[in-house]
Protein backbone atom coordinates (compact mmCIF):
# COMPACT_ATOMS: atom_id res chain seq x y z
CA UNK A 1 0.00 0.00 0.00
CA UNK A 2 1.29 3.46 -0.90
CA UNK A 3 2.07 5.41 2.28
CA UNK A 4 3.96 8.30 0.74
CA UNK A 5 2.69 11.87 0.77
CA UNK A 6 -0.16 12.29 -1.67
CA UNK A 7 -0.89 8.56 -1.69
CA UNK A 8 -1.70 7.98 1.94
CA UNK A 9 -5.24 6.64 2.48
CA UNK A 10 -7.33 8.28 5.23
CA UNK A 11 -6.34 7.13 8.68
CA UNK A 12 -8.93 5.00 10.45
CA UNK A 13 -9.11 7.56 13.27
CA UNK A 14 -9.86 10.34 10.81
CA UNK A 15 -12.56 8.24 9.16
CA UNK A 16 -14.22 7.51 12.50
CA UNK A 17 -14.07 11.18 13.46
CA UNK A 18 -15.70 12.17 10.16
CA UNK A 19 -18.46 9.60 10.64
CA UNK A 20 -19.08 10.83 14.18
CA UNK A 21 -19.26 14.43 12.97
CA UNK A 22 -21.71 13.51 10.23
CA UNK A 23 -23.74 11.50 12.73
CA UNK A 24 -23.96 14.49 15.09
CA UNK A 25 -24.92 16.75 12.21
CA UNK A 26 -27.77 14.44 11.17
CA UNK A 27 -28.99 14.15 14.76
CA UNK A 28 -28.96 17.92 15.14
CA UNK A 29 -30.90 18.32 11.89
CA UNK A 30 -33.47 15.79 13.03
CA UNK A 31 -33.84 17.53 16.41
CA UNK A 32 -34.30 20.90 14.73
CA UNK A 33 -36.85 19.44 12.32
CA UNK A 34 -38.82 17.93 15.20
CA UNK A 35 -38.55 21.12 17.27
CA UNK A 36 -40.01 23.20 14.44
CA UNK A 37 -42.95 20.83 13.97
CA UNK A 38 -43.62 20.65 17.71
CA UNK A 39 -43.41 24.42 18.12
CA UNK A 40 -45.71 24.99 15.15
CA UNK A 41 -48.30 22.55 16.45
CA UNK A 42 -48.35 24.21 19.84
CA UNK A 43 -48.64 27.71 18.38
CA UNK A 44 -51.36 26.68 15.93
CA UNK A 45 -53.40 25.35 18.84
CA UNK A 46 -52.84 28.46 20.94
CA UNK A 47 -53.14 31.18 18.30
CA UNK A 48 -54.60 29.56 15.21
CA UNK A 49 -52.89 28.89 11.90
CA UNK A 50 -53.46 32.31 10.33
CA UNK A 51 -52.24 34.21 13.40
CA UNK A 52 -49.00 32.24 13.67
CA UNK A 53 -46.02 33.50 11.68
CA UNK A 54 -42.84 31.77 10.57
CA UNK A 55 -40.95 34.08 12.92
CA UNK A 56 -43.12 32.88 15.82
CA UNK A 57 -42.44 29.24 14.99
CA UNK A 58 -38.70 29.76 14.61
CA UNK A 59 -38.47 31.69 17.89
CA UNK A 60 -40.42 29.03 19.77
CA UNK A 61 -38.10 26.35 18.37
CA UNK A 62 -35.03 28.36 19.35
CA UNK A 63 -33.78 29.00 15.82
CA UNK A 64 -33.78 31.86 13.33
CA UNK A 65 -36.10 32.36 10.39
CA UNK A 66 -33.33 31.47 7.93
CA UNK A 67 -32.98 28.11 9.67
CA UNK A 68 -36.73 27.54 9.37
CA UNK A 69 -36.58 28.08 5.61
CA UNK A 70 -33.77 25.54 5.30
CA UNK A 71 -36.25 22.92 6.46
CA UNK A 72 -39.57 24.19 5.10
CA UNK A 73 -40.35 26.69 2.32
CA UNK A 74 -43.46 27.88 4.21
CA UNK A 75 -45.60 27.15 7.25
CA UNK A 76 -48.09 25.47 4.90
CA UNK A 77 -45.38 23.06 3.81
CA UNK A 78 -44.61 22.29 7.44
CA UNK A 79 -48.24 21.30 8.05
CA UNK A 80 -48.38 19.18 4.92
CA UNK A 81 -45.19 17.38 5.95
CA UNK A 82 -46.62 16.75 9.40
CA UNK A 83 -49.70 15.20 7.84
CA UNK A 84 -47.63 13.12 5.42
CA UNK A 85 -45.73 11.73 8.40
CA UNK A 86 -49.04 10.64 9.95
CA UNK A 87 -50.42 8.85 6.86
CA UNK A 88 -48.29 5.67 7.19
CA UNK A 89 -49.14 5.57 10.90
CA UNK A 90 -52.83 5.71 9.97
CA UNK A 91 -52.44 2.86 7.47
CA UNK A 92 -50.59 0.75 10.03
CA UNK A 93 -53.29 1.39 12.65
CA UNK A 94 -56.03 0.37 10.19
CA UNK A 95 -54.26 -2.96 9.68
CA UNK A 96 -54.00 -3.43 13.45
CA UNK A 97 -57.68 -2.77 14.21
CA UNK A 98 -59.69 -5.81 15.40
CA UNK A 99 -60.95 -7.99 12.58
CA UNK A 100 -64.52 -7.64 13.88
CA UNK A 101 -64.57 -3.94 12.99
CA UNK A 102 -66.16 -3.15 9.60
CA UNK A 103 -63.83 -1.26 7.22
CA UNK A 104 -65.22 2.23 7.82
CA UNK A 105 -65.30 1.67 11.58
CA UNK A 106 -61.65 0.59 11.39
CA UNK A 107 -60.80 3.79 9.52
CA UNK A 108 -62.72 5.97 11.97
CA UNK A 109 -61.14 4.36 15.02
CA UNK A 110 -57.70 4.42 13.44
CA UNK A 111 -57.99 8.17 12.81
CA UNK A 112 -58.99 8.80 16.42
CA UNK A 113 -56.27 6.52 17.80
CA UNK A 114 -53.46 7.99 15.67
CA UNK A 115 -54.57 11.51 16.59
CA UNK A 116 -54.71 10.62 20.28
CA UNK A 117 -51.34 8.89 20.28
CA UNK A 118 -49.61 11.73 18.45
CA UNK A 119 -51.36 14.60 20.22
CA UNK A 120 -52.89 15.81 16.96
CA UNK A 121 -56.32 17.10 16.09
CA UNK A 122 -58.10 14.26 14.18
CA UNK A 123 -58.61 16.42 11.11
CA UNK A 124 -54.92 17.31 10.90
CA UNK A 125 -54.86 14.15 8.81
CA UNK A 126 -56.64 16.15 6.13
CA UNK A 127 -53.84 18.70 5.73
CA UNK A 128 -55.39 21.20 8.08
CA UNK A 129 -53.95 23.20 10.90
CA UNK A 130 -55.46 23.86 14.31
CA UNK A 131 -58.63 25.50 12.96
CA UNK A 132 -58.83 22.91 10.18
CA UNK A 133 -58.47 25.35 7.33
CA UNK A 134 -57.20 24.08 4.01
CA UNK A 135 -53.52 24.80 3.54
CA UNK A 136 -52.15 24.66 0.02
CA UNK A 137 -48.70 25.51 -1.36
CA UNK A 138 -48.46 28.28 -3.91
CA UNK A 139 -48.61 25.79 -6.79
CA UNK A 140 -51.97 24.53 -5.50
CA UNK A 141 -50.88 20.89 -5.60
CA UNK A 142 -50.06 19.95 -2.04
CA UNK A 143 -53.51 19.35 -0.60
CA UNK A 144 -54.77 17.57 -3.73
CA UNK A 145 -51.79 15.22 -3.93
CA UNK A 146 -51.83 14.57 -0.21
CA UNK A 147 -55.49 13.56 -0.28
CA UNK A 148 -54.82 11.16 -3.15
CA UNK A 149 -51.85 9.65 -1.31
CA UNK A 150 -53.97 9.26 1.80
CA UNK A 151 -56.78 7.58 -0.12
CA UNK A 152 -54.29 5.16 -1.68
CA UNK A 153 -52.67 4.34 1.67
CA UNK A 154 -56.05 3.78 3.33
CA UNK A 155 -57.25 1.67 0.38
CA UNK A 156 -54.15 -0.53 0.57
CA UNK A 157 -54.66 -1.07 4.31
CA UNK A 158 -58.35 -1.86 3.83
CA UNK A 159 -57.52 -4.25 0.99
CA UNK A 160 -55.19 -6.17 3.30
CA UNK A 161 -57.99 -6.46 5.86
CA UNK A 162 -60.56 -7.60 3.30
CA UNK A 163 -58.25 -10.17 1.73
CA UNK A 164 -57.40 -11.49 5.20
CA UNK A 165 -61.09 -11.84 6.02
CA UNK A 166 -61.83 -13.53 2.69
CA UNK A 167 -65.20 -11.77 2.41
CA UNK A 168 -64.72 -10.97 -1.29
CA UNK A 169 -64.64 -13.56 -4.05
CA UNK A 170 -61.38 -12.31 -5.59
CA UNK A 171 -58.47 -10.05 -4.70
CA UNK A 172 -59.62 -7.70 -7.44
CA UNK A 173 -63.07 -7.43 -5.86
CA UNK A 174 -61.50 -6.71 -2.47
CA UNK A 175 -59.28 -4.03 -4.01
CA UNK A 176 -62.24 -2.30 -5.68
CA UNK A 177 -64.31 -2.42 -2.52
CA UNK A 178 -61.42 -1.04 -0.48
CA UNK A 179 -60.88 1.78 -2.97
CA UNK A 180 -64.54 2.80 -2.77
CA UNK A 181 -64.62 2.62 1.03
CA UNK A 182 -61.36 4.52 1.32
CA UNK A 183 -62.61 7.44 -0.73
CA UNK A 184 -65.93 7.45 1.10
CA UNK A 185 -64.12 7.51 4.45
CA UNK A 186 -61.68 10.23 3.46
CA UNK A 187 -64.66 12.17 2.12
CA UNK A 188 -66.20 12.00 5.59
CA UNK A 189 -63.02 13.43 7.08
CA UNK A 190 -62.96 16.21 4.50
CA UNK A 191 -66.53 17.09 5.50
CA UNK A 192 -65.45 17.21 9.14
CA UNK A 193 -62.62 19.56 8.27
CA UNK A 194 -64.87 21.89 6.32
CA UNK A 195 -67.62 21.89 8.95
CA UNK A 196 -65.18 22.65 11.73
CA UNK A 197 -63.31 25.25 9.70
CA UNK A 198 -66.51 27.16 8.98
CA UNK A 199 -67.31 27.59 12.65
CA UNK A 200 -66.66 31.05 14.13
CA UNK A 201 -63.40 31.15 16.10
CA UNK A 202 -65.32 31.70 19.34
CA UNK A 203 -67.31 28.47 18.90
CA UNK A 204 -64.47 26.11 18.02
CA UNK A 205 -63.23 25.69 21.57
CA UNK A 206 -66.61 24.21 22.58
CA UNK A 207 -66.58 21.61 19.79
CA UNK A 208 -64.82 18.27 20.18
CA UNK A 209 -63.35 17.37 16.76
CA UNK A 210 -63.15 13.70 17.77
CA UNK A 211 -66.90 13.65 18.47
CA UNK A 212 -67.47 15.43 15.17
CA UNK A 213 -65.57 12.62 13.43
CA UNK A 214 -67.81 10.04 15.11
CA UNK A 215 -70.96 11.93 14.14
CA UNK A 216 -69.83 12.28 10.53
CA UNK A 217 -69.13 8.56 10.15
CA UNK A 218 -72.50 7.85 11.73
CA UNK A 219 -74.10 9.88 8.93
CA UNK A 220 -72.47 7.59 6.39
CA UNK A 221 -73.61 4.50 8.29
CA UNK A 222 -77.17 5.79 8.36
CA UNK A 223 -77.21 6.04 4.56
CA UNK A 224 -75.97 2.49 4.04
Amino acid sequence: MDTTAGGVPPLSGQTEQTEQTEGRRERNKRRTHEALIEAAGQLFQERGFESTTVRDIAAAAGVGERTFFRYFPSKESLVLQQVRDLVPLLAAEIRRRPAAEPPLAALRNAVLEVARRNGANPAVLLAASGPLRVVTPTDGSGDRHLLFDMEEAVAAALTDRLVREGADATAEAASLRASVLSRAGVGVLRAVRLAYGRLPEAERSSVDPAELVREAFACLDAEA
